[in-house]
């Protein structure tokens, strides 16, 4: 399997795939999914998953993000309809990181809200001061100046509430967060879909989706440096390879529809 280019995103196409998953992921790495997130994508395309991994810019007007978002997916979907995978009706899952799960949410309470189901990993939905260094000290000097994302954080949790309609959902949370916002996010989802909705905690940081696998390999003969070797990339990659297995049994029919088995 090798990612290809389809009009803005980024696809990795499994031989005989199972269902869609759109993958996006944080602000300043949303722009090159297929690098940034390589090794969790890769993981779950080899499980017979379909990835779109749609790439975006930040910006103030996270709206308009999701509008482009929307349009850039709905194109993938056009191309995998009429060339791969002719006629068949796939179900499409989300899966964001950080500033994704907010595009994610906005994309399916404004825009399009026919997915399967999300998972949306440490989820963050601060205000563009607390998200901006210095702005606050610009802000300072300059009192007329007023900044914040569009929607603000607050409206953001409104929309959810009254418009998104996506009834499953796994929202995790890393225990080593101190920039995550989802107990906030679990409120409004858990009021709204009580039954379809769950919460995990997991060990690792806001940026273990991002974690890659070095490519360590032994030499010939195993040495104690192959040994020290093969322990530092364990280390390194344990907190994704619990994130993986939980994203695969997720998505799994075979699992439970609130994101556990059975």
């Amino acid at each position: 399997m090798q990612w290809r280019e389809v009009s803005g995103n980024w696809l990795l196409i499994p031989p005989r795939p199972i269902a869609i998953v759109h993958f996006l992921g944080g602000a300043f790495v949303a722009s090159a999914p297929h690098i940034t997130y390589r090794q969790l994508l890769e993981t779950v395309a080899k499980q017979g998953y379909l990835v779109v991994a749609t790439p975006f810019i930040n910006t103030f007007d996270h709206r308009a993000i999701a509008q482009e978002v929307h349009i850039t997916f709905d194109q993938a979907l056009h191309y995998l309809q009429s060339r791969v995978l002719q006629g068949r009706d796939l179900p499409i899952y989300g899966i964001g990181h950080s500033m994704g799960c907010k595009v994610h949410l906005l994309l399916n309470s404004l825009y399009d809200g026919r997915r399967a189901g999300n998972l949306l990993m440490a989820f963050n939905n601060y205000s563009a001061k607390r998200s901006i260094p210095l702005l606050d000290q610009v802000m300072a000097l300059s009192p007329s100046l007023r900044v914040e994302f569009t929607p603000s954080p607050a409206a953001t949790l409104g929309i959810i509430r009254d418009r998104y309609e996506v009834g499953r959902n796994l929202l995790v949370k890393f225990r080593r967060d101190d920039i995550d916002q989802t107990r906030a996010l679990s409120n409004v989802l858990l009021q709204k879909f009580p039954e379809r909705t769950a919460v995990q905690i997991m060990p690792g940081t806001h940026t273990t989706p991002l974690a890659q696998d070095p490519p360590w390999k032994p030499g010939s003969s195993f040495s104690a440096l192959d040994a020290m070797g093969q322990f530092v990339k364990q280390e390194l990659t344990r907190d994704l390879r619990q994130l993986q297995d939980l994203v695969l049994e997720w998505l799994d029919p075979r699992f439970s529809t609130s994101g556990y088995p059975k």
